[in-house]
């Protein structure tokens, strides 16, 4: 079987929660993540990337974001991201990965984002703001977008024995 026939194979058998699969030709293995891991992994980082449908593409953004009581929260500026991710379905993403041990995770985010207006009541802007969601980029960014998870699913990849740091037969 080709590789990329394997690679789909794996991907597709990866679907069920909790087990655990063996990278062919290697001693890899990829987990799949429950939902609380994928919480916890999302708690440890600060930027992700928000996907949106806008201006006829799928658009990637990198963003800063928080977690409030199991909703990820979101502080940007007026533009496209915002006029494109509110009231719509959204995805959102976030890694870590080690080039060097060929290892890493991934959490995937579905769902539903809300700009965060006066309308939500005062408890869930306090609530919102409080997520301690700090712009790295410049600009005031005083908008906030609430994103509510339909599904969430997670991977992590485990290195098994690395290969040699370099190949000593390779230099004269």
């Amino acid at each position: 079987m080709d590789p990329a026939a394997q690679a789909d194979r794996v991907w597709a058998a990866a679907e069920l929660h909790g087990t655990v699969i063996h990278v062919p030709n290697s001693d890899a293995e990829l987990r799949i993540l429950d939902a609380d891991e994928c919480y916890e992994l999302l708690k440890s980082q600060q930027i992700g990337r928000l996907g949106v449908n806008a201006e006829h593409y799928p658009l990637i953004f990198p963003v800063n974001y928080g977690i409030d009581r199991g909703v990820i929260v979101i502080r940007t500026d007026e533009g496209t991201k915002l006029a494109a991710a509110d009231h719509a379905n959204v995805t959102f993403e976030v890694d870590a990965i080690d080039s060097h041990t060929r290892s890493g995770w991934s959490v995937l985010v579905r769902g539903l984002a809300e700009a965060v207006t006066a309308e939500f009541g005062a408890s869930l802007i306090k609530s919102t703001h409080a997520a301690g969601v700090e712009p790295w980029a410049p600009g005031e960014r005083g908008r906030w977008l609430r994103l509510i998870p339909h599904a969430i699913s997670g991977r992590r990849i485990v290195p098994g024995e690395l290969p040699p740091a370099f190949e000593s037969a390779g230099y004269l």
